[in-house]
């Protein structure tokens, strides 16, 4: 009897324990790897959309006639500001639903499905009318991703940079906990009015060519429990403990009748 009550017992032990490598492992098989060099998803550069956050600013050699250009300066000349470094929504531009902002200087411009470089240039020819040598910086302020599910630490990242991998994404969020589907990461995306669902697998090295690679500024990514979470979710998570009280227990009775 307790000879059969140890086998089971180390039986049990192994199925909670086993899982394939090839489960856990990132980037399998890199040997079969289709490295995309010229062109493709790897040049992938984000472009600007509704609802982006934009701090423009505007540099010429008559730095004078450039100023009415900036939002900065146009907010500290009006006697209804208080405090700039509390109210972002005074010194940087909001794409509207339609794409556009309204360029201090200018007017209307639309910038959705730019690039920020193409955004710049475009900028950059609208002002060569009115001044000598424009140079043009424009940076978004409210690019951020949101990972949930099996990672140490979900909620927001934000995204100080011009792109972000879902690689890096995940690092930020402190990596996949070992209860996550490595295999079927679910990417969260809405492309002009369009929420679409999509599937990663970073188990597999030719992730890099994905186009879910990069993400786009508010996409989601939500790493799914595997079965070892869900299980232990049903049974409770006093499973480990109470397999190891039962080993003891039977240690104890079969030392007992030696």
């Amino acid at each position: 009897m307790i000879k059969k009550a140890i086998v089971f017992l180390t039986i049990l032990l192994t199925l909670n324990s086993c899982v394939s490598n090839k489960k856990i492992i990132y980037f399998n098989d890199t040997s079969n790897t289709e490295n995309n060099k010229e062109g493709g998803i790897l040049e992938y550069q984000n472009v600007l959309r509704p609802d982006d956050k934009l701090i423009i600013t505007v540099t010429a050699d008559e730095p004078s006639l450039a100023a009415p250009f900036n939002l900065v300066y146009l907010t500290l000349q009006s006697n209804q500001m208080t405090n700039i470094n509390n109210n972002d929504a005074l010194i940087s531009y909001l794409v509207d639903q339609n794409g556009y902002i309204d360029l201090a200087g200018i007017g209307k411009v639309k910038l959705a499905g730019l690039t920020r470089i193409e955004a710049e240039a475009k900028i950059k020819k609208l002002l060569e009318k009115q001044l000598t040598n424009p140079v043009v910086n424009l940076r978004v302020i409210n690019f951020k991703v949101s990972v949930m599910g099996e990672v140490s630490r979900p909620g927001p990242v934000e995204v100080t940079g011009d792109r972000i991998t879902i690689l890096e994404a995940l690092s930020s969020a402190g990596d996949m906990t070992i209860y996550g589907k490595r295999k079927d990461i679910i990417v969260i995306r809405e492309d002009e009015g369009v929420t679409s669902i999509n599937t990663v697998d970073i188990t597999d090295a030719n992730i890099v060519n994905s186009p879910f690679y990069y993400l786009n500024h508010n996409d989601v990514v939500y790493v799914k429990p595997n079965k070892t979470r869900v299980n232990s979710s049903v049974i409770g998570p006093n499973l480990t403990v109470a397999i190891s009280a039962l080993s003891l227990i039977v240690t104890i009775i079969a030392l007992s009748t030696r």
